[in-house]
């Protein structure tokens, strides 16, 4: 079942010529081609489905700074800022607002690693707290139990999945953007070996300057170009149930089950780091990349089967742009959850929380979350392609992120001074080893 999403209507026509192109409606497609229109830019926005079909509606929800990976923190700091810069420009649709998390814990060692972050990230400006047991159960009493301790979030939020990516491509439109579903990008031109051009099902589009934030796509699309990205998906299972609970955080994390009230008033329930790792030839061919991830995690991860194989988002194979790609026979990734984490998931949130029990389940569903071999995204404009800006593998985390990196990638593509630093995110970080390399969130 699909996740609930807003659905939006756009231009149908094809635009014969941009100064940029953008593939990709996910949450970082879209603030790219936003923050480029905001500066002027003829840019044209391509999505093979819907806005936000996959991921960018599949997931928790959070826009946090909490637990971050050194890293990201930056630019998690400054896409909350630009959070509440699209708020006020597209107003409140786009669900954002800081309402603090939420994490609970009786696990010393789980407390003292909080507690390490905190005083790191407190000298970088974030605003995070621990909480003694007092603090924590006074905070906690929709769970009616006691805890060890906890960490208050205070400057974190939350915004909706639902229907932050279709809202913000509205703001495309509304800045002199245009934006194009069911129209899938084939393939790139290129003359003097730089872009050229954007080949798409309905013909190509002149452009010197495309991004591509493909999401679980981007590894293949690379591949047609000689590009070699790196890529595993683990595919995440979680619910909704609907509105009804009172008195809930809005958003709270334990070990255990994480709750998130959704703007419809009903409440995302996910067990973190939770997945299945499906077989997909991108996988076996990046495997000596990724077992460095695998290890760390092997505990929470579960192997999948062919549901990512069959889907051919992760295909080596270099595929014709004259005729019909794997990205036209499958528009959308809707992947079926498992049936047994969504009940285990269900049950814990029932047991932690009361308010919950009696609750309907609203509906079920997985996502494919595109990974890099370290948890951390490659934003790139040196990619070996003249034009072409890459901005993928958020590995799980990227929806809060999305309005930073899509800022990001705009600057690289315009020339102009970042808003972070860049070197982080290279994707020539992956030629060497990446034990030791892995995030830490």
């Amino acid at each position: 079942m699909p996740a609930p999403l807003l659905s939006i209507t756009t231009d149908p026509t094809l635009p014969a010529e941009a100064d940029c192109v953008v593939i990709g409606g996910g949450i970082v497609g879209v603030s790219a081609a936003y923050w480029l229109a905001r500066a002027g830019q003829k840019v044209v926005l391509l999505e093979k489905g819907r806005i936000g079909a996959e991921q960018s509606s599949r997931n928790w929800g959070w826009c946090r700074q909490q637990n971050r990976d050194v890293r990201e923190l930056p630019l998690s700091t400054r896409s909350l800022a630009l959070w509440e810069e699209m708020a006020a420009d597209l107003g409140p649709d786009i669900g954002f607002r800081r309402c603090g998390l939420l994490y609970l814990s009786d696990d010393p060692a789980e407390l003292e690693g909080w507690a390490s972050w905190g005083r790191f990230a407190r000298g970088e400006g974030v605003d995070t707290r621990m909480l003694t047991a007092a603090e924590t159960a006074e905070r906690a009493r929709a769970t009616g139990r006691s805890w060890q301790g906890g960490v208050w979030s205070v400057s974190d939020g939350i915004a909706d999945p639902a229907s932050a990516a279709p809202v913000i491509a509205r703001g495309v439109v509304k800045h002199g953007g245009h934006v194009i579903q069911r129209c899938a990008a084939r393939g790139i031109e290129r003359a003097g070996g730089r872009v050229s051009g954007v080949i798409t099902e309905r013909g190509t589009i002149r452009t010197r300057n495309v991004v591509v934030a493909g999401g679980a796509w981007a590894g293949s699309f690379m591949n047609q170009l000689g590009v070699t990205f790196p890529q595993a998906s683990v595919r995440s299972s979680i619910l909704s149930i609907m509105p009804g609970a009172e008195g809930l955080p809005d958003a709270l994390h334990t070990k255990g089950v994480s709750v998130t009230r959704r703007g419809d008033g009903g409440h995302t329930l996910a067990i973190s780091g939770r997945g299945s790792v499906d077989l997909t030839p991108g996988m076996l061919r990046g495997a000596k990349h990724f077992l460095p991830m695998f290890a760390k995690r092997w505990r929470s991860l579960r192997p999948g089967w062919t549901q990512g194989w069959v889907s051919g988002f992760e295909t080596r194979a270099i595929w014709p742009t004259d005729r019909e790609t794997p990205m036209e026979r499958m528009r959308v990734l809707d992947p079926a959850p498992s049936v047994p984490l969504v009940r285990e998931t269900l049950a814990r949130a029932r047991a932690l929380l009361p308010a919950l029990r009696g609750i309907p389940v609203q509906a079920s569903w997985a996502g494919f979350i595109d990974s890099t071999p370290d948890g951390v995204p490659v934003i790139d404009a040196d990619v070996g392609v003249p034009g072409l800006v890459l901005a993928a593998g958020l590995s799980g985390h990227g929806f809060g992120i999305g309005p930073g990196v899509g800022h990001l990638v705009a600057d690289l593509a315009l020339g102009r001074d970042p808003i972070t630093e860049v070197a982080q995110y290279r994707l020539d970080r992956f030629r060497g080893s990446q034990w030791g390399k892995v995030a830490k969130f």
